[in-house]
């Protein structure tokens, strides 16, 4: 029998994981906080779930709903319907609870009626249970660019924003986590609690091993969120030296039967949020054979020779690019300055950084990859690790590369120092970031595309 308007309602969705489920729902079961309902749903498991979870159904407090199969999202919006309390969270089926999350989280949300969001550092765990290293997120009281989100599940919330919001968006499959962080940071304030309250279990059917069933998802909610905002006006600049000054160049060279540089132009031209692209070279040939391509559709610029000699500073050939466009009237507000050394990334890609540095309100957004490696300084006494223990992994330790590809900065940032800015990023897979600077490389483009 369900308690009347009790202050939490956990939730577990799950599906074919009778393996795991049992130890999650006896972690809800074995809380030192006891004012909480627990809703069951089991979306249409094939495996022995059904059994395993027909011996609660007499549990107090605990409500269990069998569906055919529906999906994580609108699972969630079941529960969300079903639930009678103030603050509402999931836990995913193959996870489990610290027997104090939900005393201690809940007790912050009661203190602190602003904050409408809260998630907890967690433990990631093999198949197995064993814990592999403990996860310590960014302290949130001093966080002041908000684009990483909590986890997914076991972030408890207030009920009645998560209505507000118009509950989870079921166009999307999956990152709801990552949905409801880019709607609750507009309205609310979001908190972090730097203590380990749940495990995350890592195994072959996690979610989050699908990488590209989460960028597509991630990218078509970006999309979706931004297209309800202001539109923005973006000016691509694409510098080439060109064959003039470096004959060895790639820039025309054939990739899949086609010059190098024309998979980047394409790129950025099939982009709809790029109004405006320019091709700035001191190789006139170079430039006359992408106009006769491409014609009305950019704007080509010869480039001083100056400004395009090896160990030149950039910003002087972008200062030049934007000055002689000034008489033809083209208004912006982003500069994108992009490299046609990356031909594998796609018009999404570009679009996908651009609506980050919006969303965000970003100064800048680079592209960058995130290093797995362990990595050492010399201190004067020999190495040491930049990362404390390979068994706590703190947000803050992250080491990300920049790498080629687009930098897009709002325009009077662009030339600003970096310390001065608020910088954001956007992760390229291994294929978007492959950089062809040798004969070698375009062989190798040749295999992967």
């Amino acid at each position: 029998m369900l308690q009347i308007n009790p202050l939490i309602t956990v939730y577990i969705t799950n599906y074919n994981y009778g393996k795991y489920i049992k130890k999650a729902i006896n972690s809800v079961l074995n809380q030192t906080f006891e004012n909480y309902e627990l809703i069951i749903i089991d979306d249409g498991s094939k495996d022995r779930s059904v059994k395993i979870i027909k011996e609660f159904q007499n549990k107090k407090n605990i409500k269990i709903i069998f569906q055919k199969n529906k999906g994580l999202v609108v699972s969630n919006n079941l529960a969300l319907r079903l639930s009678k309390a103030k603050y509402i969270m999931r836990l995913d089926s193959d996870d489990w609870l610290d027997p104090h999350a939900l005393e201690i989280m809940s007790n912050i949300l009661e203190r602190d009626k602003k904050i409408s969001l809260i998630f907890p550092d967690y433990y990631e765990v093999d198949k197995n249970g064993k814990i592999l290293r403990q996860v310590r997120r960014h302290n949130f009281k001093k966080v002041k660019l908000l684009d990483q989100p909590a986890h997914g599940a076991c972030t408890m919330i207030r009920r009645e924003n998560l209505i507000d919001i118009g509950g989870y968006d079921e166009e999307f499959n999956c990152q709801d986590g990552f949905y409801l962080w880019l709607k609750f940071i507009k309205k609310y304030v979001v908190r972090n609690v730097n203590l380990p309250l749940f495990y995350y279990r890592q195994h072959e059917k996690n979610l989050t091993k699908n990488n590209k069933k989460i960028l597509s998802n991630r990218s078509k909610i970006i999309s979706k969120l931004q297209n309800k905002e202001k539109k923005k006006k973006i000016l691509a600049i694409l510098p080439i030296r060109g064959l003039k000054l470096n004959p060895n160049s790639l820039v025309l060279k054939k990739l899949k039967n086609k010059p190098l540089v024309f998979f980047t132009i394409e790129s950025i031209l099939a982009s709809k949020l790029i109004n405006k692209l320019v091709v700035t070279s001191p190789d006139n040939q170079l430039l006359n054979i992408i106009k006769k391509k491409y014609k009305k559709k950019i704007i080509t610029i010869k480039r001083p020779e100056e400004f395009a000699l090896i160990n030149t500073e950039l910003e002087k050939t972008i200062k030049h690019a934007l000055k002689k466009i000034k008489n033809k009237n083209i208004r912006f507000d982003y500069i994108m300055h992009s490299s046609f050394r990356t031909p594998f990334i796609s018009s999404q890609v570009i679009e996908d950084g651009i609506n980050t540095l919006r969303l965000f309100n970003s100064d800048k957004i680079i592209c960058v990859t995130q290093e797995t490696h362990r990595y050492y300084k010399h201190d004067g006494s020999g190495l040491r690790s930049l990362i404390r223990s390979s068994n706590l992994k703190l947000e803050r330790d992250a080491i990300y590369k920049q790498v080629m590809g687009f930098t897009i900065a709002k325009k009077n940032c662009f030339f600003d120092k970096d310390e001065n800015l608020k910088i954001g990023h956007i992760i390229l897979n291994d294929k978007q970031s492959f950089e062809v600077n040798s004969e070698r490389d375009l062989k190798i483009s040749n295999k992967i595309n």
